[in-house]
């Protein structure tokens, strides 16, 4: 199973990384599989450490990959590292066992500590519309404009029905991303 995730991690200095990712969970194990280069992946290996916040605030997905990655952030519990103020809940990870790839690392983490912080009530179809967005956003140089087109149109749909202030913002940035990438790679 995949989970869309928050991965807050630290470099070794303690400097804070916010990252949305799709983290595997299988049995008791979490993971985490970041393409390289990636700030998420040396953080993890320089510390041994990442947290897992789960938010419904979908303009945190949608902030990172539009340059909008200042979020406000706590310490973690138990772990080196911090977590996202506002998460639902979070997971502090231990690093146990790296499965090396030169594209995408595997990288096998042991859940040391989960904590509650507020319930969840629900998604409603436009964060979901927006996760999907932010998905096609993080691949536009990898997936075929074609699909990147036919999938924005039918995602803007559930954006006009259900969305609230905070799934149009992050709507509109994410869609302002498309729109940039567009015009400077002559896409048509």
């Amino acid at each position: 199973m995949i989970l869309e995730t928050i991965v807050t991690t630290t470099n070794a200095r303690g400097d804070p990384h916010i990252a949305p990712m799709g983290i595997h969970t299988h049995e008791d194990q979490w993971i985490i599989l970041p393409f390289r280069p990636s700030r998420t992946l040396d953080n993890i290996l320089a510390t041994g450490y990442a947290i897992i916040n789960a938010t419904d605030d979908v303009r945190i997905f949608a902030g990172c990959l539009t340059d909008r990655a200042d979020w406000p952030l706590v310490p973690a519990d138990t772990v080196p590292g911090v977590r996202l103020r506002d998460t639902l809940s979070h997971y502090e990870l231990k690093l146990t066992r790296v499965e090396d790839d030169a594209t995408r690392p595997k990288l096998f983490c042991h859940g040391i500590l989960q904590a509650n912080h507020r319930p969840f009530k629900g998604f409603n179809r436009a964060q979901c519309a927006v996760l999907e967005a932010a998905i096609l956003v993080s691949r536009l140089d990898r997936l075929p404009w074609e699909k990147i087109t036919r999938e924005i149109a039918y995602l803007e749909i559930a954006i006009s029905k259900t969305a609230g202030p905070r799934e149009k913002e992050a709507w509109n940035w994410l869609m302002e991303k498309i729109h940039r990438y567009q015009k400077e790679n002559h896409v048509t």
